[in-house]
């Protein structure tokens, strides 16, 4: 695990990939307005005027999106919005940045299948309802629990997360039955570096990198437990 967050932080090195790490933040922060803006209607629902909060002040609905105090809120509330937006995130990036590091890390391997997005989105948002649920619970168990609910919390997305990662990172080399069951035999070794991204996306303004670094790290860690099917073969053919 270690090595593996090691290896997706030095690749921050290679320029191609620090191109990819800045749009894979500008891909999260939009994410995470998009589900503030869901949170702001929901707001506006049932709280249908002003709502005044500590230190920021006023919060009236969508009108109050890109106000000082809105923001503010949002970094605070990142720390549970991110897990569902490093879900989602999956579905629309996690390919390129896995074929970013296995062009760098894992020459001559095969050709990798080519998921649909429309199969990479449905399997992220299969999540997202879950992960969202999950978190808007979280937050009211971490108002009343003096913070330890936030580590229950950890560990609940951290398996949730390496579930999902992990599982897509093998997709793009197996069928999806075969993808699934490689992450139910890893599941143990994976859990802890699930709870690490978990606790990163907790972290206000890194949670936005964190979507992306935890594409690299599962792949490196897919890489160190799976044989590449093919690999074999193309270094026979290679080496003839």
């Amino acid at each position: 695990m270690i090595r593996a967050y090691a290896n997706a932080v030095t690749k921050l090195r290679d320029p191609q990939y620090r191109k990819l790490l800045w749009l894979g933040v500008a891909l999260s922060l939009a994410l995470l307005f998009m589900l503030y803006a869901f949170v702001l209607l929901i707001v506006q629902i049932l709280i249908p005027g002003a709502l005044f909060l500590p230190i920021t002040g006023q919060v009236q609905g969508l009108s109050s999106l890109f106000s000082l105090g809105s923001i503010i809120y949002l970094l605070g509330l990142s720390v549970f919005l991110m897990v569902p937006v490093a879900s989602v995130f999956t579905g629309f990036y996690l390919n390129d940045v896995a074929d970013s590091v296995e062009k760098g890390s894992y020459p001559g391997l095969p050709k990798r299948n080519r998921v649909p997005l429309r199969e990479g989105l449905n399997d992220a948002l299969r999540y997202f309802g879950l992960l969202v649920g999950l978190n808007v619970i979280g937050m009211g168990v971490f108002a009343i629990s003096n913070g330890w609910g936030m580590a229950i919390l950890w560990v609940v997305n951290g398996f949730l997360l390496s579930r999902e990662y992990f599982t897509m990172v093998a997709r793009r080399r197996h069928d999806i039955d075969t993808a699934r069951a490689l992450q139910k035999q890893h599941m143990l070794g994976l859990w802890l570096p699930g709870i690490v991204l978990a606790i990163g996306l907790s972290v206000p303004v890194l949670n936005l990198a964190m979507p992306l670094v935890g594409a690299a790290v599962f792949t490196h860690l897919y890489h160190a437990r799976v044989a590449v099917p093919g690999k074999e073969d193309t270094a026979d053919d290679n080496a003839a």
